[in-house]
């Protein structure tokens, strides 16, 4: 059996827990993936729902050469401009053309709203910790600081109220603000403006930074905006979680839809809520390491990279192929 993929690092030779073995060939581009086509059994495209949707465009006009497709892990934004609701038809009609959707979230009131994604054409699967078994990592401590960062979605401006409102040290990245403006993050603060016990760290963008800065925090807070309808700073937080720190984290998708005492849950876009969320961590020792170590314990269970694949393979077998528990 052979499956053409975007999937990095998945292995030339592959076998499922039902005991199915194929090859994989890897594949960047539609084209890639279409020529590909006439060997393949199975398509996988991960992470890149506009690839997804070019091939699924050429298999429109050459429909003999389509082969089954999983989407794995699509990240889509809800229509908020003029834009996007005019090209939005036009994206649903290409994504129905996607045979099934593993998502890192249960929550699909708006995939479906907007995409006709739901229960029928997704299935859910736990995503991993991006650091495990990469790169080297302390666990636990009480770090300095309450650590903000991110760039997707995230909303510093209600981090910056609540923490107007404590004594606490905290901490950001020095920010990118055309990372964070592509990624529809909301920081309107000047940097000559932020609260005085929010200080900027370096960041040269590499994990080693991100794992130091991580290290050094006693709270991890990622405020999210309301809005999102798609996972925002998950990696983000289960790379945290496994380095047994206490995550204080928007109620959301991906979030208060997957989880429940692994971290401590927060309203979106509301400052005071958060400012009492990050009191109570911060001051009462118990709660915060109990709290890290469901956390700690949750994120080790997913293993890592190996695992994810293993997951997204016998799900793609168990929903595009008849026959999947044969080799």
């Amino acid at each position: 059996m052979v499956i053409v993929t975007t999937f990095p690092r998945f292995p030339a030779q592959w076998r499922s827990t039902s005991g199915v073995t194929g090859q994989t060939i890897t594949a960047k581009t539609a084209w890639q993936f279409f020529r590909n086509s006439p060997r393949a059994d199975l398509i996988i495209v991960n992470n890149d729902a506009n690839l997804g949707m070019r091939l699924c465009a050429l298999y429109l006009l050459f429909p003999f050469w389509r082969r089954p497709i999983l989407g794995n892990d699509m990240p889509l934004r809800a229509p908020s401009t003029l834009k996007t609701r005019l090209t939005a038809p036009f994206k649903r009609f290409l994504l129905s053309r996607i045979d099934h959707f593993t998502l890192h979230f249960r929550d699909l009131a708006g995939y479906e709203k907007y995409f006709g994604i739901g229960p029928r054409r997704a299935s859910y699967l736990p995503f991993k910790p991006n650091i495990r078994y990469r790169y080297e990592y302390k666990v636990g401590g009480d770090g300095d600081y309450v650590l903000c960062f991110g760039r997707s979605e995230r909303d510093y401006d209600t981090f910056f109220q609540a923490m107007e409102k404590l004594p606490y040290p905290a901490a950001i990245p020095r920010p990118k603000f055309d990372q964070l403006k592509h990624h529809t993050s909301r920081f309107t603060y000047d940097l000559a403006a932020l609260p005085k016990n929010v200080q900027i760290l370096e960041d040269d963008g590499s994990v080693e930074s991100l794992i130091r800065m991580i290290e050094n925090a006693r709270l991890v807070a990622l405020p999210i905006l309301g809005s999102r309808i798609a996972p925002s700073g998950l990696g983000t937080y289960l790379n945290a979680m496994l380095m047994g720190k206490c995550v204080i984290l928007t109620e959301g998708v991906a979030a208060s839809d997957v989880l429940t005492d692994e971290v401590l849950f927060v309203p979106p876009e509301n400052a005071d809520a958060l400012a009492a969320t990050i009191r109570r961590a911060w001051e009462d020792k118990e709660l915060r390491e109990r709290t890290a170590a469901i956390g700690r314990h949750y994120a080790e269970s997913l293993g890592g990279e190996p695992e994810l694949r293993q997951r997204v393979l016998d799900r793609a077998l168990e929903k595009l192929t008849p026959n999947h528990g044969q080799s």
